[in-house]
């Protein structure tokens, strides 16, 4: 068998397992590999300018396309600068490979320089984290890699590559070598048929859809089985566009954060929940005694230790959510007769019709309502949106639409700030690979978390990776103002200084990109029509700064029965 370099093996598996581009920083530690991607091609390549927003490239890139993206740094810092990407990807549910390069192992022991214990150090937040000691084993921890990435409930997985390893050959033949089957998770027949006899015998059941229905790629599978049993659709922020916003059967979202008031009142009416993919996060459930209530859960997960993490539901079934909600709709067909749920239906429609937030504001400062009013009416279903963690994101959830899995991508269990700035850049070029480059992403961010990874800027423009930011700034650290409400105090939140405080359209020049500042509601509609022309043209990120009421606040609550609006 012909002798290859390990690191030349490592990228043939890489590229067999449908990798076309890998987001990282080259350093000493990892050269190897890097010579073997330039040697063999056919994987590209964008240079970071930190390892955390390699992983958040390769973390918008994989929830995009489905697929397990990877990021590569060299040792020491590289490494730790990966774990928030790490445990952002571990928490939602993104398949991911984070590649390390290491000192040689016969320097591990005697503190060499950039050599850290990165394989511990990211266990608790990883699939697998593993350090390659043999270069023969390189191509097959990858395709393991591989395999533990994206079977069961998908996330990431870090290698550590000790530079040694990376200069040896090894024995492998390419031509005789494929990716390592990923076993389903199938239901079984008896508990799907239980979970329609307690959907039947319910007066107002509700289908909750989570994350794990947009990474499953069961949307139109949720939708058929609506459908034909008449059920209302609610989903988490993770589950956001697995059935659209407009579709006849959307219930909203409940929950104390993010979340419409008749979504909360449709729930809290409720008597029996069939929850797929779900993982009962308390922004979603608030106080548990109220939101469990009187009421029948079913929850189906694809991994069994999910099931009673947070509380013991009615039933619990292990399984991948679409194979779950093909076979309870196939069940469903071979039943003689359905129950239909026309007063239930007509119940969920008044109340949606009567509980609307209002968001037609023309105040100054801006009414931050009034910005989802503009983003809805400006782009089409097929945008992708990208959202962090802040006040921003709680009014995306209450306000905003989505129409399509995978086009509404929010952090949501991790909440990184900054996260958007390089996870739009993982999503563009996701759609680039897919023939769809002229597709829309937009990033929806905060003035504050803007600044976390805003260096990344660099690298969309020096790429041409083009896309629309558009920033709610209330130069406060305005999440945190909220909580602090509970505290009676303001203290070590507003970030404001000088006249206007950052220039966030000279920061955007400053790397090359444009942007305006917006202060009036009526100039929102035309600054967002500049922006996404301005992108095209300029084919580099485009900001659209809009100065929002600073103490503004969200719904919040203790309980989905005493959420309040201010």
């Amino acid at each position: 068998m012909a002798q290859m370099p390990a690191m030349a093996a490592a990228v043939e598996v890489m590229k067999s397992e449908g990798v076309d581009i890998a987001f990282g920083c080259p350093g000493a530690a990892i050269l190897p590999l890097y010579k073997a991607m330039e040697q063999d091609g056919g994987i590209d390549h964008l240079t970071v300018r930190h390892e955390e927003g390699a992983t958040h490239m390769a973390d918008g890139w994989a929830r995009t396309n489905g697929k397990v993206g990877v990021a590569i740094g060299t040792s020491g810092p590289a490494g730790t600068n990966m774990i928030t990407g790490l445990y952002t990807a571990q928490a939602d549910s993104i398949p991911m490979i984070c590649l390390t390069g290491q000192a040689p192992t016969d320097k591990l022991h005697k503190e060499a320089f950039q050599a850290v214990d990165i394989v511990d150090i990211a266990k608790p937040v990883t699939k697998w984290a593993v350090q390659v000691k043999e270069a023969a084993q390189v191509p097959w921890v990858f395709r393991e890699a591989f395999r533990i990435a994206r079977e069961g409930r998908p996330g990431p997985v870090l290698i550590d590559l000790p530079l040694n390893v990376q200069t040896q050959e090894i024995e492998w033949d390419s031509s005789v070598d494929e990716p390592l089957p990923v076993h389903p998770v199938r239901p079984r027949a008896a508990p799907v048929a239980k979970a329609l006899d307690l959907l039947q015998q319910a007066e107002r059941p509700l289908i909750l859809a989570g994350g794990g229905v947009v990474v499953a790629d069961a949307g139109e599978e949720l939708r058929q089985v609506a459908e034909l049993l008449d059920v209302p659709v609610q989903v988490t922020l993770m589950g956001k566009g697995s059935l659209p916003d407009d579709h006849r059967l959307n219930a909203g979202m409940t929950g104390v954060q993010t979340t419409q008031k008749y979504a909360n009142q449709s729930f809290l009416e409720s008597d029996v929940v069939l929850a797929v993919g779900a993982r009962f996060g308390e922004r979603h459930t608030g106080a548990l005694d109220v939101y469990r209530g009187d009421r029948t859960f079913i929850h189906v997960d694809i991994e069994p230790t999910q099931i009673g993490k947070v509380f013991g539901p009615g039933l619990g079934i292990v399984s991948d959510a679409r194979l779950f909600l093909t076979e309870l709709r196939e069940q469903a067909l071979n039943r003689v007769s359905l129950k239909r749920f026309d007063s239930w239906t007509a119940r969920v429609d008044e109340l949606k019709e009567t509980l609307e937030r209002p968001v037609d504001f023309d105040s100054v400062p801006i009414n931050p309502a009034r910005v989802y009013k503009e983003i809805n009416e400006a782009f089409d279903p097929e945008t992708y949106f990208i959202l962090a963690i802040g006040l921003y994101q709680i009014w995306s959830g209450m306000y905003q639409k989505a129409y399509k899995p995978r086009h509404y991508q929010v952090c949501g269990q991790a909440g990184p700030l900054g996260w958007e700035v390089p996870a739009c850049i993982g999503v563009k070029k996701a759609l680039e690979s897919q023939g769809k480059g002229d597709t829309e992403v937009v990033g929806v961010v905060g003035d504050y978390g803007f600044q976390f990874m805003v260096e990344e800027l660099a690298v969309a423009a020096q790429y041409d990776v083009p896309y629309v930011l558009i920033m709610l700034n209330n130069e406060y650290l305005g999440l945190i103002r909220q909580a602090s409400l509970g505290y009676d105090m303001n203290y070590q939140v507003d970030i404001h200084y000088d006249e206007a405080g950052t220039d966030n359209v000279k920061l955007m020049e400053s790397y090359g990109c444009s942007g305006t500042r917006v202060a009036r509601p009526e100039e929102i509609a035309d600054a967002i029509a500049w922006a996404r022309k301005e992108a095209v043209s300029t084919s580099r990120p485009v900001l659209v700064e809009i100065m929002i009421e600073r103490e503004a606040n969200t719904a919040r609550g203790a309980s989905i029965d005493a959420v309040v609006d201010d």
